[in-house]
């Protein structure tokens, strides 16, 4: 597929810049192609789980149990050659069972001890957190530093994480006892919010008759770290104007009941909007997703598509909203028809 290019700045792309946009796009149609092999579906949360990657971003992913949300991400780290690890939170997980522990280790030979540092799970390339709310505030703050700044330090010793580097947190929104609620301030670590929903008929009948015939088939790697490490630098280098930039950050803005500018709307059914992150968020995940359906430049249509994972976790609903049966997703929709786009 041709890459749109549009009108590039002179020096924004190089020749390998460009190849690998345009290679990306035959890239994720063999990813779905190939995922599509073992999991029925959930296209969209493939989609944008691949343009969080390719920000270096989080995603916290919510569905009831059994949409194959910890199949289909370990599928996806196959199909990109990464390593993947699994860490379930469960009320006794401690911060050490994350990120790893120091030991007394005795040198062969010489009989010497000396502390030796033993990796955690963190120390992986695509890390499933499974019920990240189970496990108490101690051990979800682990997490912090691993997330935002792609290391560990334990015993005054930083360590490295290997890049490329996603956390996939998961949530069951029906069980609700003997949770953690995560704070706002780990919220908005995580690029996105996903949902993850039913499937059809048609793809829920095929599920049922792929699962109870034979074993799940053998997937093919398409792309490797390097790869997806290049296309993080792209992603950074695609145009956006600014009247598109100033769409998304109106469109944050918009989310602040105290602005004195805000509507309604917000006034009424929001005790608290989105941050500055979020306006970060908008714009990395747009350029990812132009990217993704062939252009090198932005368009207010990727700003929409995006806004719904990128703030459907950072607005804090009031009473009215909850008694009127409004969620974040409704309001995202009311707020996408009011914002002006220039």
């Amino acid at each position: 597929m041709a890459i749109e290019t549009g009108n590039i700045a002179q020096g924004q792309f190089d020749d390998q810049d460009l190849q690998a946009a345009e290679k990306l796009t035959d890239t994720y149609g063999k990813l779905n192609a190939e995922l599509s092999r073992a999991i029925v579906g959930q296209n969209e949360v493939l989609k944008q789980v691949m343009i969080a990657m390719f920000c270096q971003g989080h995603c916290l992913l919510e569905g009831v149990p059994g949409l194959a949300k910890t199949l289909m991400i370990s599928n996806i780290a196959s199909l990109l050659s990464l390593k993947f690890n699994r860490i379930q939170f469960t009320p006794d997980l401690m911060p050490s069972d994350i990120t790893g522990t120091e030991i007394l280790d005795e040198e062969e030979g010489t009989g010497r001890r000396r502390m030796r540092f033993v990796k955690g799970p963190i120390f992986g390339n695509i890390i499933l957190g499974d019920e990240i709310n189970r496990t108490p505030p101690k051990t979800q703050a682990a997490l912090l530093q691993a997330m935002q700044e792609f290391q560990v330090t334990t015993a005054g010793e930083t360590h490295e994480l290997e890049k490329p580097f996603l956390v996939l947190g998961t949530q069951n929104p029906i069980e609700q006892e003997g949770t953690y609620p995560l704070p706002e301030a780990q919220l908005d670590r995580f690029m996105f919010k996903i949902q993850v929903g039913y499937p059809s008929f048609e793809e829920e009948l095929q599920i049922a008759e792929i699962t109870t015939a034979g074993g799940l088939p053998s997937l093919n790697s398409v792309m490797t770290g390097d790869d997806i490490l290049h296309i993080q630098r792209v992603v950074r280098k695609v145009l956006i104007a600014r009247s598109v930039s100033a769409y998304a950050v109106r469109l944050v803005r918009a989310t602040r009941p105290e602005e004195p500018d805000a509507c309604d709307l917000v006034k009424k059914y929001l005790s608290w909007g989105a941050g500055p992150r979020a306006c970060q968020a908008l714009l990395l995940g747009a350029k990812a997703h132009a990217l993704l359906d062939g252009r090198v430049h932005v368009s207010a249509d990727d700003i929409r598509y995006v806004a719904y994972p990128v703030l459907r976790h950072r607005l804090v609903t009031s009473f009215s909203a909850e008694s009127d049966g409004l969620t974040t997703d409704n309001l995202i929709t009311k707020l996408i028809e009011t914002v002006r786009e220039d």
